[in-house]
């Protein structure tokens, strides 16, 4: 289908905001035929542009044939009917093209219930007297509508219950991801969740860190559904990587509505690691969208005390670029330059995500009989030994734990803590470290 894609101004750079539009398009395999940044100075209620530009847009459409012209801004009801209207096309704004995008992408049950509901509660604002059908009038029973209901009246009830029915399904699918969590916190493995703008190289770093082959292009919102994946961090520990679907400007509040469910793993995660796409100019707006839509979710105070920066695509940048970069690196910890395509820096990325796991454990020392094999093994895999003495009997071993690791170590087990002169028990001496005993 040929296309124009024209944008209203915008606080960022109008030629990346541009690209970016031309870039969701061909997303969905149109054709762009006409790209153009269209000034706005005091947008219209009626059309957002002004007459002229109306009118001059409507010639190109007219000339070049075009049957969908999309505007990379948010476009209201009578803005978009009446832009339909004078250009006598088809005519959707940026969160309709999103909602395209993710309408063609989604793949499991999940993710279509929530791409179809986004698209209804969009939809439903869309309803305006914009066809002849709409004026048609007819009697009905009482449930259904009552005499004169017309035929926009209908459209707009069974909208509604076509949502109310998704939100069901979707309550249903929440409980079963709930369950899945709980199974998960059984056992329980930290979670790193990847997070990041569209197209800066989550899949293809998750592919790198994993061996997985999720699928990973260059293109924006490669990646809906959530995937999930084992890894083992240079510590020995074991954790769950969480790939995520893409962040981007302007996300429509409906979808983020919508793949809230999704998203939620965002929320469960105990580390999440930003990757920034630094080949692209509008790297810092998009850093800014990336935290705005996770204050969103709820997660404003992970973003306050600091996300893990993956510098990435470092691949694509120059020596001078790179020397920049490095120089612009104030904490190593925590921001870590990579190429997910080479695998450069993806190392340090992992061991900056252990550095981060275990910043929150407890040192834990513990008695426990040559005998209790068990015991043993599960204190190396669920944590990092530090020091190990085997005497005739018993075995003392300092390991670092999760807090939650070292609670199950003390009760499941049966160690006991040590109390204080007033019998109070002491779960740190200061240090970090707690003593357990047989």
């Amino acid at each position: 289908m040929r296309t124009t894609a024209a944008a209203a101004a915008q606080t960022r750079d109008p030629d990346v905001r541009l690209q970016e539009a031309v870039g969701l398009a061909r997303a969905i395999h149109l054709d762009i035929v006409v790209e153009e940044i269209v000034p706005v100075s005091r947008p219209r209620p009626g059309t957002l542009f002004g007459g002229g530009a109306v009118d001059r847009l409507g010639e190109i459409v007219t000339a070049e044939e075009i049957g969908v012209v999309i505007v990379d801004n948010h476009l209201s009801p009578v803005q978009q009917r009446n832009l339909e209207r004078a250009w006598s096309c088809k005519v959707i704004d940026r969160t309709g093209l999103i909602l395209e995008i993710f309408g063609e992408r989604a793949r499991t049950r999940e993710g279509q219930l929530q791409v179809e509901l986004a698209h209804l509660s969009y939809q439903r604002s869309r309803l305006v007297r914009s066809w002849t059908h709409l004026e048609r009038q007819r009697g009905g029973l009482g449930f259904v509508g009552g005499p004169g209901e017309t035929q926009i009246e209908i459209d707009r009830r069974l909208i509604g219950e076509r949502i109310a029915h998704l939100r069901k399904q979707l309550d249903e699918v929440a409980r079963t991801r709930d369950l899945h969590r709980a199974a998960r916190r059984r056992v329980p493995y930290p979670i790193v969740a990847l997070v990041g703008y569209t197209n800066a190289g989550k899949s293809t770093l998750f592919n790198k860190a994993t061996r997985a082959d999720v699928l990973s292009k260059d293109m924006l919102f490669a990646t809906l559904d959530p995937t999930m994946r084992g890894l083992t961090l240079p510590s020995g520990r074991t954790v769950i990587l969480s790939d995520t679907v893409g962040f981007v400007s302007d996300l429509p509040h409906e979808l983020v509505a919508a793949f809230r469910a999704t998203l939620e793993e965002v929320l469960e995660a105990d580390v999440i690691v930003h990757v920034r796409d630094m080949a692209s100019p509008d790297c810092e707006p998009q850093k800014g969208d990336v935290e705005a839509v996770l204050r969103d979710l709820g997660v404003g105070d992970k973003v306050d005390a600091g996300l893990i920066e993956a510098f990435n695509k470092i691949d694509r940048l120059n020596d001078e670029e790179r020397a920049a970069l490095q120089a612009a690196i104030r904490t190593p910890e925590t921001q870590v330059a990579v190429s997910a395509v080479t695998g450069e820096g993806v190392d340090d990325l992992a061991r900056a995500v252990d550095r981060v796991l275990s910043a929150g454990r407890i040192e834990v020392d513990v008695d426990l009989d040559l005998a209790d094999g068990a015991t043993l093994a599960w204190v190396y895999r669920r944590g990092e030994v530090l020091d190990r003495t085997d005497g005739d009997d018993a075995v003392h071993v300092r390991v670092r734990l999760d807090p939650p690791d070292a609670e199950r170590l003390r009760h499941t087990l049966g160690l006991s803590a040590p109390h204080d002169a007033d019998g109070l028990p002491v779960a740190s001496d200061g240090a970090g470290r707690v003593a357990a005993t047989r």
